[in-house]
């Protein structure tokens, strides 16, 4: 039936549920995100039975917790776990203070499926690595209903909603198209500059979102003056698309980065400081860039870029990437540590 949400609408379905702390229901069990729990909610859960903590093999590397399915560990909630102990295992921002949260008791026994994709979803939310998982016996109908294969799908289908003219600083034949994934998720915009010719490699930057680079000009970054440097060559060229994708910080979201800067003041690098949250180096996925050119009529670009990631995946997309042009802008003594991090644990051409 058509009225029945598919199993991408009801994965966006979640991570607003998570966000907003409720919990979904997941193969048999109930899932909760640590960040938005309420001590209602958690007295809620524990009342339920004996819920289980799962984090990222990243953070429990922080926690010297130990990660016997691999890529997360699960913990039992000592009985006088309160919402501060959770939040704690969950949020890195006092480690140095208090480093020491055990002793843990490592849960081995049992499936750990519940608990990878409910880390995923709350990934995919942009909130912390870390969750709750409890086996229930009853069902719960007013909650979201996932199967833990439904998380994550990957990429949905962008479509374009629609594409206006829009003069700018950098050429006044700009247009800006907007497309909308099929779970009713985060919108990506494409910025055509004159007319590239779709038989041709076009020149292409793929930019993710930077709210405190692009917008306010922070130094910390050099988002911005590759954003700026990137339109002002295509308006020389007189064509090229740069795609602005809504991936801010590396796809951890702006609370995230937010969290990984304060990190970052504690004398971490951009990448520890991931980890310390519970994050890969790098959670963006490009193949988001590789649709938005497929159906703006684009096969092969010449992109414009310093990260090797960034071709492999639009070649493995089937995007042929006749050139990488480099783009070394927006060097400061405030962001020398970061390039250099960029460099060594990234890859980066720099």
């Amino acid at each position: 039936m058509s009225l029945t949400p598919t199993p991408a609408e009801r994965l966006n379905r979640a991570r607003a549920d998570l966000r907003a702390g409720l919990p979904v229901m997941m193969g048999g069990a109930l899932v909760a995100a640590v960040e938005t729990l309420t001590p209602a909610r958690l007295a809620d859960l524990r009342a339920l039975g004996a819920p289980e903590l799962a984090i990222t093999l990243r953070r429990a590397e922080t926690l010297k917790a130990r990660a016997y399915d691999g890529d997360l560990a699960r913990l039992a909630l000592p009985s006088d776990a309160g919402l501060e102990w959770l939040c704690a295992m969950a949020d890195p921002a006092d480690d140095l203070r208090v480093p020491m949260k055990g002793p843990f008791r490592h849960i081995r026994e049992g499936d750990a499926t519940v608990h990878r994709a409910g880390i995923a979803l709350a990934k995919s939310a942009h909130l912390l690595p870390a969750c709750l998982v409890i086996a229930v016996a009853q069902d719960f109908a007013d909650l979201t209903h996932l199967l833990p294969g439904d998380v994550p799908l990957g990429p949905q289908g962008l479509t374009e909603v629609v594409s206006a003219r829009l003069p700018m600083q950098a050429a006044k034949a700009g247009r800006v198209h907007i497309f909308r994934p099929g779970d009713g998720g985060e919108e990506h915009y494409a910025v055509e500059i004159g007319q590239p010719d779709r038989a041709q490699p076009v020149l292409a930057r793929l930019h993710s979102a930077c709210f405190t680079g692009d917008v306010l000009g922070s130094l910390k970054c050099d988002c911005g003056p590759q954003l700026r440097a990137a339109l002002g060559q295509m308006g020389v060229e007189g064509a090229g698309v740069l795609l602005y994708l809504n991936q801010e910080g590396r796809g951890i979201g702006l609370a995230n980065k937010m969290r990984a800067y304060a990190l970052q003041d504690q004398g971490f690098d951009t990448v520890e400081a991931n980890h310390r949250l519970g994050f890969e180096d790098d959670e963006r996925d490009f193949r988001l860039g590789a649709q938005i050119l497929r159906e703006m009529g684009f096969s092969a670009v010449r992109l414009l870029t310093n990260n090797p990631r960034k071709i492999t995946m639009m070649q493995a997309q089937g995007i042929q990437v006749a050139e990488r042009v480099p783009l070394h802008v927006g060097e400061t003594q405030e962001n020398r540590a970061y390039l250099a991090t960029k460099a060594a644990k990234s890859g980066h051409l720099l």
